[in-house]
C-alpha cells in the first residue's frame, strides 16, 4: 500500500517515478527516530544562559559551535558568524537546508539620562509592555556586565497614585535602573555606563513537571535545540541521509536579514525553524508541530510544505496547520537576497511569542522528530539541481 508521501508524490508530479530511475538511485529507507527529550531541554536551558541579542552573538556561537563538534558535525562560520553545519549525504547535488536563528531580542542603551537612568530603545520588534519589571544584564565596553532592570517612568504608585495605570505603553516611557549608586548623567558614564551599550533581559526559565517549559527567548532558542536534537539522533543511529543536509544557524533574524548570507547555489529547499503563536484566531498549539502554510511575506512553496505535511501525516507525528498575518522567518530574508529555492516554515508553539513565553517538551519533541524524517527524505525535486530546466518534468499542483 502506497504511503502517504508516495500519494502525495503522484499527485504533485506525475513523472515522479521517471524522475528517480534517471538519477539511477534507490530510495532510502525512512523511519521515525527517538528523540533524546534530556538532550534537548538540557540543551535548551543551556542556550538560555548564554544572552544573545541580535548584534551580541559571538558567545552563543561559540557554543552551539561546541555542541556541533560535540555531536560529530562539520561547520564553518561567516565573518559575522552565521554558522553553517554539514550532514554529509549520498550526494552533495541538490543539497537541502534547515535553519533556525541564534539571536534574540533585546535592548540597547539610547542615552545617560539626568535622573541617573538609561534610555533604552529595543532590539527587534517587540512591546515595551513585556520589558517592564525585566531583570537585564548591561554589556559595557570596559566595566564588565553591569545588572538593572526595566521600569516605567512612573513606578511606584505611592508616589504617582493612579498614573502608574494611565501611563502609556511605550519605550520612551520606561528606563533602566542600574544598580549602581547613580543619580546623574555623568555618574553614569564614571562608572562606565555609555551610548551603544547592548542590554540582555534574563530568560527565567523554569521546566514545570507536566513538562511546560516557561521562558523568555524560546524564539528561537528552543528551535535550535530541536535541531540539534534531530541531527544528533540522525547522526548517533547512523540513519541514511540521501543528500547533504546543512544545518544553518543565523544571528540577526529578529532585526531582518536572517539567512540571506549563509546559502549556496547547491542548496535548492530550505525549511526555516521558529515559533508559532497559540492564540485566539490561530491554529497553532503548544503540542506538535505547526507547519506554517503562509506568513507576512506570503505562501511557503507549495510542493515543500505538503511534502512535510505528508511525512509527519506518514510517521504518525502530531502535527497541525497554521497561517500567520504579522511574522516572518529566516526564509523571507533568503528569497529577497535573490535566492532560487524552496522554501517552508515549521514551528513549536510558543504562548506569549515575544513576551514571556511558553512551549511544551512534547511539542518540540515532535518538531525534531519532523525535522529527523525530513533529513531522511528524498529531495523533493531532483531536477531542481539545475537553476534552469525544460517544462517536461516540472511538478503540477492538483486541480
Amino acid at each position: 500500500m502506497p504511503t502517504d508521501l508516495e500519494k502525495y508524490r503522484r499527485q504533485r508530479h506525475p513523472e515522479a517515478r521517471a524522475e528517480k530511475n534517471q538519477q539511477g538511485t534507490t530510495e532510502m529507507p525512512m523511519k521515525r527516530l527517538v528523540i533524546d527529550s534530556e538532550y534537548l531541554v538540557g540543551t535548551l536551558l543551556g542556550l538560555l544562559e548564554i544572552p544573545s541579542p541580535s548584534g551580541y552573538t559571538d558567545r552563543i556561537v561559540h557554543h552551539v559551535g561546541e555542541e556541533l563538534e560535540k555531536i560529530g558535525i562539520s561547520f564553518e562560520l561567516t565573518r559575522r558568524g552565521a554558522m553553517r553545519a554539514y550532514i554529509k549525504g549520498r550526494q552533495s547535488n541538490p543539497s537541502r537546508a534547515i535553519v533556525s536563528h541564534l539571536d534574540t531580542l533585546g535592548a540597547m542603551v539610547k542615552n545617560l539620562k539626568p535622573n541617573g537612568r538609561l534610555e533604552i530603545v529595543p532590539i527587534g520588534h517587540w512591546s515595551s509592555r513585556f520589558a517592564e519589571g525585566g531583570r537585564v544584564t548591561i554589556f559595557t565596553d570596559n566595566h564588565g556586565s553591569r545588572r538593572g532592570t526595566i521600569l516605567p517612568l512612573k513606578a511606584s504608585g505611592h508616589t504617582f497614585n493612579e498614573e502608574v495605570d494611565t501611563q502609556p505603553v511605550s519605550w520612551d516611557n520606561v528606563e533602566i535602573r542600574t544598580d549602581d549608586f547613580c543619580r546623574t548623567s555623568e555618574e553614569l558614564a564614571h562608572v562606565g555606563f555609555a551610548i551603544g551599550d547592548f542590554v540582555a533581559l534574563d530568560p527565567c526559565p523554569e521546566v514545570t513537571d507536566n513538562g511546560f517549559i516557561n521562558s523568555r527567548h524560546l524564539d528561537n532558542k528552543a528551535g535550535v535545540a530541536a535541531m540539534l536534537a534531530a541531527a544528533k539522533a540522525v547522526v548517533d543511529t547512523g540513519a541514511p541521509v540521501p543528500v547533504d543536509c546543512h544545518l544553518l544557524f543565523t544571528i540577526s533574524e529578529e532585526v531582518g536579514s536572517g539567512a540571506s548570507a549563509v546559502l549556496h547555489g547547491d542548496v535548492t529547499e530550505m525549511v526555516a525553524v521558529d515559533n508559532a503563536t497559540p492564540a485566539p484566531g490561530q491554529n497553532s498549539r503548544e503540542r506538535g508541530v505547526t507547519i506554517a502554510m503562509a506568513d507576512s511575506t506570503g505562501p511557503f512553496d507549495y510542493h515543500l510544505s505538503h511534502k512535510l505535511l505528508a511525512l509527519a501525516r506518514q510517521f504518525g507525528i502530531e502535527h497541525q496547520r497554521d497561517v500567520f498575518k504579522y511574522y516572518r522567518c529566516d526564509a523571507a530574508s533568503a528569497l529577497e537576497a535573490g535566492n532560487d529555492l524552496r522554501t517552508a516554515l515549521v514551528c513549536f508553539g510558543a504562548d506569549a511569542s515575544h513576551g514571556y513565553e511558553r512551549t511544551h517538551r512534547e511539542g518540540l519533541a515532535s518538531l525534531a522528530e519532523l525535522l529527523a524524517v525530513y533529513m531522511q527524505s528524498e529531495p523533493t525535486f531532483y531536477r531542481d539541481k539545475n537553476q534552469l530546466g525544460p517544462l517536461k518534468g516540472f511538478p503540477v499542483q492538483p486541480e
